[in-house]
């Protein structure tokens, strides 16, 4: 056969397996197929960049007919993932602690069984406009909430003689994409997004999905190094008797490297603002964390406020290295990566520092892939707002925190220290096992507290697509 009759009869065979692909499979069976080509020496580099293309542009009208989408729709991208998770909670001793009203408790470990459960749709638009739309499990809390649930986690403990469980709202925004080429970039989101900024959990949980409008500018100067900057806004509350709503705004300009093919970095600076503080108290959102200094008192609408402001400087970096050979159990480059952050709250005089160090050796996500990480942290009460931050870590309370509106015994938010261990394998690329060991301890012991430590662990299997 003809080389070119033989490429197109290829083509055809590829179009028509890609027909019968589901949309979700559609990018990762191709490649696989034209790669497949490539490897046994049927096409050429070139043919098969051009191959894909017309695979992918022949795969979007077959798809359009079959569905009905209007015009204005240029691409579909659903995607889903759903973790299991066992998590532990260990004091031991059954230490005693007391609550706000006086009384007096006894600590007792305990286990649970929960679920995540998230499914989104990505749409693009003509003229660079997207929209996201994602539901999420997630459990209500007692306080604080008029509409949702909680702010910095999806998980679903399975209890209540298997009650039904709640499905809520976790992304709805639109981005318009104003600036989309290959050295320059600008992009407009309002709506609940995924958070823009590029933070550790002494921040924000890896899990909270802000609320307002977002700019994102970038700059790409050569492959090897581009800039951004990252710009928020976000509502925090809706209080109704009073113009004074409490909000968030930040701003953190990145740079990015690749020094070589072994050699990348990647360097940040924010600056990160919460305005009328004193409207979050603990009836106004959901109060899940503590650790903040607060008062009693402040307005009619808001009790128990934080006592200082929240002003908070932040920078981080990160370098990875490349095992270019890779190494024994790994089938592919190896990569070690250094990170760490530093945080100061520039408006509160006491308490007010944290960091962040840890070293991370593979990346899982993909089959036959794993990762070992390590990470101390340090942050101490005042440094930010507890509500933002990691719902993971946490050490023992021997009494109630003043103004907090919770007991003694187990609690997150500020005001921790101690070490997080992570070991994630991925015998599948849709599945990845992880096991999780935090043994923390209260950087400030509140009066009476002897022995902070605490462990807590988390086994989980996740499958996404």
């Amino acid at each position: 056969m003809k080389p070119i009759k033989s490429r197109l009869v290829i083509q055809g065979l590829v179009a028509a397996t890609l027909m019968v692909v589901r949309p979700g499979m559609h990018a990762q069976s191709s490649d696989a197929i034209i790669d497949k080509l490539v490897e046994k020496g049927i096409l050429t580099v070139d043919e098969a960049q051009e191959l894909r293309q017309e695979a992918d542009q022949g795969f979007d009208e077959a798809f359009k007919v079959k569905t009905g989408l209007p015009e204005i729709v240029t691409g579909l991208d659903f995607h889903g993932d759903f973790r299991g998770r066992f998590e532990g909670f260990y004091k031991g001793g059954n230490p005693k602690y007391l609550n706000e009203n006086g009384t007096t408790s006894t600590w007792v470990d305990r286990n649970r069984w929960r679920y995540r459960a998230r499914l989104g749709v990505t749409v693009d638009l003509v003229d660079n406009f997207e929209m996201g739309f994602q539901l999420g499990s997630g459990e209500l809390s007692t306080v604080g909430v008029s509409s949702g649930t909680d702010p910095i986690s999806q998980n679903t403990t399975l209890s209540d003689d298997a009650a039904k469980k709640g499905i809520f709202i976790d992304l709805a925004y639109a981005t318009w994409y104003s600036l989309k080429g290959p050295e320059w970039m600008a992009s407009t989101t309002f709506g609940k997004m995924n958070n823009p900024f590029v933070v550790s959990d002494l921040v924000f949980d890896r899990d909270y999905t802000p609320e307002g409008l977002a700019q994102t500018f970038g700059r790409r100067f050569s492959d090897e190094h581009s800039v951004n900057l990252l710009l928020g806004g976000f509502v925090l509350d809706e209080i109704s008797t009073s113009s004074s709503d409490p909000y968030l705004f930040g701003g953190q300009p990145r740079w990015d490297s690749q020094w070589s093919q072994k050699v990348s970095s990647s360097l940040g600076f924010g600056l990160f603002s919460v305005v009328n503080r004193e409207m979050l108290g603990n009836n106004n959102v959901p109060n899940i964390n503590i650790g903040n200094d607060r008062i009693a008192g402040g307005t009619s609408t808001a009790t128990n406020t934080p006592a200082y402001a929240f002003n908070l400087l932040e920078a981080d970096a990160s370098v990875t290295y490349l095992v270019e050979n890779g190494v024994p159990l790994y089938n592919t480059k190896f990569p070690i990566t250094l990170s760490g952050d530093f945080l100061h709250n520039l408006s509160a005089p006491v308490r007010n520092n944290g960091f962040s160090a840890g070293i991370q050796f593979g990346k899982s996500g993909k089959k036959g892939l794993w990762d070992v990480a390590y990470r101390y942290k340090y942050l101490e009460g005042n440094t930010w707002y507890e509500e933002f931050l990691d719902s993971d870590s946490g050490a023992f309370y021997g009494s109630s925190l003043a103004y907090s509106g919770w007991d003694g015994g187990y609690r997150t938010g500020t005001n921790i220290k101690g070490h997080v261990v992570k070991l994630q394998y991925s015998p599948f690329d849709v599945v990845t096992l992880g096991l999780t060991g935090f043994f923390t301890e209260l950087v400030n012991p509140v009066p009476g507290t002897t022995d902070t430590s605490f462990i807590r662990v988390q086994a989980d299997a996740q499958l996404k697509f």
